[in-house]
């Protein structure tokens, strides 16, 4: 069987993670035909996660202006047999053109907004907070984790492995179908929140339900140091 063609690879860094543990019907409308959700000790997650892009090349090819750049994104879990993978309900990023190939490419729901972000390092190159802000006026959304304690590489059996490892991409298409794609990358090293927080009008970006979920303190939330990244082609799995 011949192996996928690279379609973007990319730096990704400094992952803020909020992660929320969720009632299954709240996720069910969104999963895509031929996979089903995956649970951590019984319970499904949502994530709200931001982090920067870095290096970004498209089929190889660094486009200007482009390579460097924000996004913050709501996804959960699901699996396809033994593979496990994500789904994005929103996709926010501050580069119109990144938005066009991503729906054209993949069928993913993302959208333009204006973004900023903040990560302060300590001496030693540790992540001591990092904060991603979206929107304006009224509209503006804020998320930021500060770290305690010293990174470490997720244990098996835990719930930042279970969030940071899922390797496989899914995306509801318009006719009723799947595209299925890897997301290539080492496991990555992460910063247990002392303290993390959402901050303004979810529901104009995700909806009422979900702004009531984002409105609570958060099951548990981390920084992920990231790492060099390969997405893959799309397969069309029903």
């Amino acid at each position: 069987m011949p192996q996928p063609q690279r379609f973007l690879t990319a730096e990704w860094k400094n992952l803020a993670m909020l992660n929320y543990a969720v009632e299954p019907h709240l996720l069910e409308p969104f999963v895509p035909a031929g996979t089903e959700l995956d649970f951590f000790d019984g319970k499904t997650y949502l994530s709200l996660i931001g982090f920067e892009f870095q290096r970004t090349r498209l089929r190889g090819v660094p486009v200007p202006f482009h390579q460097s750049f924000e996004e913050v994104n709501i996804r959960f879990y699901v699996r396809r047999e033994a593979r496990r993978g994500a789904v994005f309900i929103r996709e926010l990023v501050p580069k119109r053109a990144v938005v066009w190939v991503a729906r054209l490419a993949f069928n993913e729901s993302y959208a333009y907004v204006p973004m900023s972000h903040r990560t302060e390092l300590s001496a030693a190159g540790e992540v001591v907070s990092a904060q991603y802000n979206w929107g304006s006026g009224t509209g503006l959304c804020s998320m930021e984790v500060e770290t305690g304690g010293a990174s470490y590489l997720p244990g098996e059996g835990s719930v930042s492995q279970f969030i940071t490892e899922h390797y496989w991409g899914y995306a509801a298409q318009r006719d009723g179908g799947c595209k299925e794609y890897q997301v290539a990358h080492p496991q990555w090293r992460v910063w247990n929140a002392k303290r993390a927080s959402f901050a303004g009008d979810a529901a104009r970006f995700y909806g009422a339900r979900i702004a009531e979920v984002l409105a609570r303190e958060p099951d548990c939330a981390f920084v992920a140091e990231g790492s060099a990244v390969t997405v893959f082609n799309g397969t069309r799995i029903r």
